[in-house]
């Protein structure tokens, strides 16, 4: 099983006729996406990789129904462009762009959350069902459909455990990159309870990184409410003390938000932590070779 998309899931792209929409579009379809058609104002009427153009998300859901949006358009429209898909009522919204404005996505993040629809990003790779739908820019030639669940900040981290895990013959179910900046759609409590709701995701495994109290707070979370394996790795242990490194989210003031103390948080939760990609991919097929 999946969660968030599947082979049936209907999708937009808003920015289609720009560089990076249309490359990706091409991407999607090629991979087996439903694309359905795309977003790009004063531009409808027109085809871009065969599918219709409309000038506006809520055209498009009145044409063709629409599941889930992705978006690939400049940090400065890019609240224009989640908020378009809100008023239309999307249920899943990707944001891919990055640079994205924090008090732009302040009050988008309340306004999904009051509606009950679903963000992923901004500054984000996306999402991929291995095998039946990928939203975004993930490459789906590393991954494989299996039974793990993967949650990342990291897009390009990400790619390296989901990679490590295909290689080691671990399938995946979904992967979902969250998004490295301060503020974001949905948060890894938001993805877990996804992974625990699907009765064939077996383990989860957890990319965090430095800067923020986030993981200290899946830590607890996990604690009292997740019965489904997870694993973690932090990134950034070297990082020194008030220098942001990589995303807007990375930063360590003090003993807060540190490798360190995210490490402990997991541990204390019972969730075993590793000191590499390797080690974790490792440690999934050990924890599937010991339940078989």
């Amino acid at each position: 099983m999946s969660i968030l998309i599947d082979e049936n899931t209907k999708v937009i792209v808003q920015g289609i006729t720009g560089r990076d929409g249309s490359f990706h579009a091409g991407q999607m379809i090629e991979y087996g996406t439903n694309i359905v058609g795309g977003v790009t104002p004063g531009k409808g009427g027109q085809e871009a990789h065969g599918k219709p153009v409309f000038n506006s998300v809520q055209e498009a859901k009145d044409a063709v129904g629409v599941d889930a949006t992705v978006i690939y358009v400049p940090a400065k429209f890019a609240k224009g462009a989640v908020q378009e898909a809100i008023d239309a009522d999307v249920p899943l919204i990707i944001c891919i762009t990055e640079g994205v404005p924090v008090n732009d996505m302040v009050s988008l993040y309340h306004e999904v959350k009051a509606k009950g629809l679903k963000l992923i990003g901004p500054n984000c790779p996306g999402l991929i069902s291995p095998g039946k739908s990928k939203i975004g820019i993930m490459p789906g030639s590393i991954c494989i459909p299996g039974k793990v669940g993967v949650i990342s900040r990291s897009g390009t981290l990400t790619y390296e455990i989901v990679h490590a895990l295909t290689t080691q013959e671990i399938g995946q179910s979904t992967c979902v990159g969250i998004g490295g900046d301060p503020i974001v759609g949905s948060n890894f409590r938001d993805i877990l309870n996804e992974f625990e709701n699907d009765p064939e995701t077996e383990a989860v495994v957890l990319i965090g990184e430095i800067g923020g109290d986030e993981e200290e707070k899946t830590a607890a979370y996990i604690k009292e409410n997740i019965k489904t394996p997870v694993f973690a790795y932090i990134v950034g242990a070297s990082a020194p003390e008030g220098r942001t490194m990589g995303h807007a989210g990375a930063i360590v003031s003090g003993n807060a938000g540190t490798a360190a103390s995210k490490q402990e948080a997991f541990r204390d939760a019972g969730v075993p932590v590793a000191k590499t990609l390797d080690e974790m991919a490792k440690m999934v097929a050990d924890f599937f070779n010991e339940t078989t």
